[in-house]
């Protein structure tokens, strides 16, 4: 039918998404999103907006695969924070051995290209980060740690999930980041457990 686009967007959105996440920003050139998309510079404009519109739909994109495995994972661990914690690693280390997709994090790395990023660009990785750490600070809220402690942790078990993108692209084995995100649990279950023992000590509030 005349005027309709004759791509698949979705696909054509992973494409671009794979490009960003390979080579940053700064390197995804024109050329090569067409050529990884089969698009045109006429058409990516046309389809997307040109490339920045195109990198934030792709860091959307990207956000709302992982972030949705990120949300199954607390799901699956109610009541449990730890517990929920170790699941919320254990898709990031999934998605750093999975060979089918480039290695490490495309917010991660984008957020480490940051003076190459327009300011609009930048907003955006921003958001999306502090969206994860909303999530993980929703995770550990069923526990007796005060909103302070609740806060550092959430913005710690982030920190720690950025690093271990970072240390794969650098060549971390599968054994040395599952041992940071190990010990990122235990601190994490040694904060919450100080916690509820001071909660439960004598002359505690409540």
């Amino acid at each position: 039918m005349s005027g309709r686009k004759q791509f698949d967007v979705s696909a054509a959105l992973d494409q671009a998404m794979r490009v960003f996440w390979q080579r940053g920003y700064a390197d995804a050139s024109l050329d090569a999103l067409g050529s990884a998309t089969g698009l045109g510079r006429g058409s990516l404009y046309g389809a997307f907006g040109g490339k920045d519109a195109l990198f934030r739909q792709c860091l959307d994109r990207y956000a709302s695969i992982y972030g949705t495995r990120h949300e199954q994972a607390f799901a699956a661990h109610p009541g449990d924070p730890v517990r929920a914690v170790e699941a919320f690693f254990d898709v990031a280390l999934a998605r750093i051995a999975d060979p089918s997709v480039p290695v490490g994090c495309l917010i991660t790395q984008s957020a480490a290209q940051s003076p190459t990023l327009r300011e609009e660009n930048n907003i955006h990785v921003r958001r999306l980060l502090d969206a994860q750490r909303q999530r993980v600070r929703a995770a550990l809220a069923d526990s007796p740690a005060d909103a302070q402690t609740l806060d550092e942790l959430a913005a710690f078990v982030v920190a720690v999930n950025q690093s271990l993108a970072v240390l794969s692209r650098a060549g971390s084995s599968d054994a040395e980041l599952r041992s940071v995100a190990r010990l990122a649990c235990t601190t994490v279950a040694d904060t919450l457990a100080r916690a509820a023992s001071e909660d439960l000590a004598p002359g505690s509030p409540g």
